[in-house]
C-alpha cells in the first residue's frame, strides 16, 4: 500500500446519532454534580467545625501588622516622672485654629521687664482692715463666754483662726465700699498656723511669690521649670508643709537643706494647723497669700498636684499687666454653672444633699444667676491656678471667699461652688475680678 499522510477524517453525526449517544454522557454529568454537592457539604462541615479559628486568623494578622508598625515607629513618650523636665507647648482651639494658651514674652524681652509702679486700677476698695480678737477681746476671752465659744466652734468651723463671723457680718462683708473691715483668718495669735520668725522674715522680703502647699502627707513636690535667668532672683517659690508632710517626704529621701530649700522651693513648716479637715487648712495659703506675704505685690498659687512650667514674670505680664487686670483664675474643666457643680458634689458624695441645698439656697437669695457663661467666659472656676495682684480689691474678694469655704458651717470646703460672679456693689463670688479680668489656665 502506497505511503500516504492522513490529513483529516470528517465524521458527520446525524440527529438520531446524537440522540442515541446522549445516554452515554449523562452519567458523567451526574457524577460531576454529585461530586460538587459532596465538596460543598464537606466545606460546610469544615466551616462549622473550624469557624472560631477562621475568625481568629484575621485578628492574629491584625496584631502582627500592628506589631510590625510599632517596631518601626519612634520610641514611646517618656513616663510621667521623666516628662516633668519637658516644656511641652500647651495650645487650645480658638475658632477652629489651634493657638498657644498663653502668648508669653521671650527671655530677651523679660530681661528688661520691670514690675509696674503702683496700681493702675481705679478700684472702689481703697483700704482693707482685718478683724481680730483685739477688736472684741472682752467678748471673746471672758470666762463667761469661753464654754459657749468652745461649743460653738465644735458645732461649726469657727475657731480662733477664723473668728466668729455672724450672718450679719457676712452680709456686711460682701458690700463694696472705699474702706472695708472683714474677717480674713489670723483672728487671734492663739488661732494656729504658726510660722517661725525666720520664715516670716523670708516671706516679708518677697515681692513676687509662687506658692503651693501639702498638708497631711500630701502630694509630691514638683520642681518649677521654664523660668528665665532674669526671673530667678526676683521670685520666691514657697511650699507650705506641716510636720506630717515633712516626715513623709523625709522618709522618701526628700530632705530640706541647711538653707531651708529643696531645689527652687523654700520649705516653710507650719505648726498648729487650725482645722481637722486638711482641705480647709489648704485654703489658708491658697486664698490668704496677702496675709502671709504682707509686702508682696503679686502672687501665683499652684495646686500641689501640678508642676509650674512657665516663667512667673511672663505669666504676670500676659494675664495681668497686658490686660490691665488684677485677678486671673483657671476655668473649670467639666462644668460651667454653680448649680451643676452642686449636683456633682452630691453625686460624688463630697457633701450631703441637705448641706449643698442650704448653700445654693443662700446663693439664690444673694442673686447669683444660673447662667453658664458670664462676660464670654465660664461662670465656674476650678481654681487650681490663681494669679493676682495683692491690692485691696482682690484681697477683699479673697477674704470673703475664704469665709465662704472656711468657717461658715453652712458653706463647706468645696471651692469650685463659690466662684461665680460679681456686680458693682456686692462681692458674692466671682470668676473674674473687676475692673478688668482674665481667666486662663
Amino acid at each position: 500500500m502506497p505511503s500516504s499522510t492522513i490529513r483529516s477524517i470528517s465524521i458527520t453525526v446525524s440527529d438520531e446519532d446524537g440522540a442515541a449517544a446522549a445516554p452515554t454522557r449523562r452519567p458523567r454529568a451526574g457524577r460531576r454534580k454529585a461530586a460538587a454537592r459532596s465538596l460543598g457539604q464537606r466545606a460546610v462541615r469544615l466551616v462549622a467545625r473550624w469557624w472560631p479559628v477562621l475568625l481568629l486568623l484575621p485578628a492574629v494578622a491584625l496584631l502582627l501588622f500592628e506589631a510590625s508598625r510599632l517596631r518601626g515607629s519612634p520610641p514611646a513618650p517618656a513616663t510621667h516622672a521623666s516628662s516633668l523636665g519637658r516644656l511641652d507647648p500647651t495650645t487650645r482651639l480658638v475658632h477652629g485654629v489651634r493657638e498657644p494658651c498663653l502668648k508669653l514674652l521671650g527671655p530677651k524681652s523679660l530681661t528688661n521687664l520691670v514690675l509696674p509702679k503702683g496700681t493702675k486700677h481705679d478700684s472702689v476698695v481703697k483700704r482693707i482692715t482685718y478683724k481680730s480678737d483685739e477688736d472684741d477681746y472682752d467678748t471673746y476671752h471672758s470666762e463667761a463666754n469661753s464654754s459657749y465659744l468652745l461649743q460653738h466652734a465644735e458645732a461649726t468651723r469657727f475657731n480662733l483662726f477664723t473668728g466668729f463671723q455672724t450672718l450679719a457680718e457676712r452680709e456686711d462683708s460682701l458690700k463694696v465700699n472705699e474702706t472695708v473691715n472683714v474677717h480674713c483668718g489670723f483672728y487671734s495669735d492663739n488661732g494656729g498656723f504658726k510660722i517661725s520668725d525666720e520664715d516670716r522674715r523670708y516671706m516679708r522680703a518677697c515681692k513676687v511669690v509662687v506658692s503651693t502647699c501639702a498638708f497631711g502627707g500630701g502630694d509630691d513636690l514638683y520642681q518649677p521649670i521654664g523660668m528665665a535667668n532674669s526671673s530667678i532672683g526676683r521670685v520666691c517659690y514657697v511650699a507650705f508643709w506641716d510636720e506630717v508632710t515633712l516626715s513623709t517626704q523625709e522618709a522618701e529621701g526628700k530632705v530640706i537643706g541647711d538653707d531651708s530649700m529643696i531645689g527652687r522651693w523654700r520649705i516653710i513648716v507650719v505648726k498648729s494647723l487650725p482645722f481637722v479637715d486638711q482641705r480647709l487648712n489648704g485654703k489658708i495659703p491658697k486664698m490668704l497669700s496677702h496675709r502671709l506675704f504682707p509686702e508682696a505685690r503679686y502672687s501665683i498659687w499652684v495646686d500641689s498636684k501640678y508642676q509650674f512650667r512657665r516663667d512667673p514674670i511672663a505669666v504676670l505680664e500676659a494675664l495681668l499687666w497686658r490686660t490691665n487686670s488684677t485677678f486671673a483664675i483657671s476655668e473649670h474643666g467639666a462644668r460651667s454653672n454653680i448649680y451643676d457643680e452642686g449636683k456633682a458634689i452630691v453625686q460624688k458624695h463630697k457633701a450631703t444633699p441637705e448641706e449643698v441645698e442650704v448653700q445654693l439656697t443662700q446663693y439664690r437669695q444673694d442673686g447669683m444667676p444660673d447662667k453658664q457663661r458670664l462676660h464670654g467666659l465660664k461662670a465656674l472656676a476650678e481654681a487650681s491656678v490663681i494669679v493676682r495682684e495683692l491690692t485691696p480689691a482682690p484681697n477683699h474678694f479673697m477674704c470673703t471667699w475664704f469665709n465662704e469655704v472656711g468657717p461658715c458651717e453652712q458653706f463647706g470646703s468645696h471651692k469650685e461652688s463659690k466662684t461665680s460672679y460679681t456686680d458693682e456693689s456686692r462681692v458674692v463670688c466671682l470668676v473674674i475680678f473687676s475692673p478688668n479680668s482674665s481667666a486662663d489656665s
